[in-house]
C-alpha cells in the first residue's frame, strides 16, 4: 500500500460518550483501523453571529482513502453536532508496516461462497457426472 492510500481524518464532539460513540462506529464498520481520541479540547469560534467558546474532543482517524466517504457519512449520522467537522488530510510518508496495517483493518472479510452441491439422480447416492 502506497503512503498516498492512507488518510488521517479529523473531527471533534462534544462529549466523552460522543467520541466513542463515533470511534467505536468507525471501527467496527471497517472504516477506519484506529481512532485516538484527546480529551480537554479548548475551540473557540464563530457560529450563528457569534463568538463561541467550548471545550470538545478531538479524534484522529487513521484511514485510506477509499473510505473517506464512508466515514464521512458515519461521522455525519453519528456527531450530534449541526454541522460536524470532517476534515481528511493525505499521508504523505508512512511507515510501510503501519500503512500495511491500515489497509488490513479497512479490509472487510470476503464473502465465503460455497460451490453449489452436485445433482444426484433421483433415488441414488450418486452424483451426476458435469456436462461436458
Amino acid at each position: 500500500m502506497g503512503a498516498k492510500d492512507l488518510i488521517v481524518v479529523v473531527t471533534s464532539v462534544g462529549t466523552e460518550d460522543q467520541a466513542l460513540d463515533v470511534a467505536h462506529a468507525l471501527i467496527r464498520n471497517r472504516q477506519a483501523a484506529c481512532v485516538n481520541i484527546i480529551p480537554n479540547v479548548h475551540s473557540i469560534y464563530r457560529w450563528k453571529g457569534r463568538v463561541c467558546s467550548d471545550g470538545e474532543m478531538l479524534l484522529i482517524i487513521k484511514t485510506i482513502a477509499s473510505e473517506f466517504e464512508g466515514v464521512k457519512e458515519t461521522i455525519q449520522k453519528v456527531n450530534t453536532y449541526e454541522l460536524p467537522e470532517v476534515l481528511a488530510y493525505r499521508v504523505d510518508h508512512a511507515s510501510d508496516l503501519f500503512g500495511d496495517w491500515i489497509a488490513r483493518m479497512t479490509e472487510r472479510p470476503k464473502r465465503r461462497i460455497s460451490a453449489p452441491r452436485p445433482k444426484t439422480r433421483r433415488g441414488s447416492t450418486a452424483a451426476v457426472p458435469p456436462a461436458g
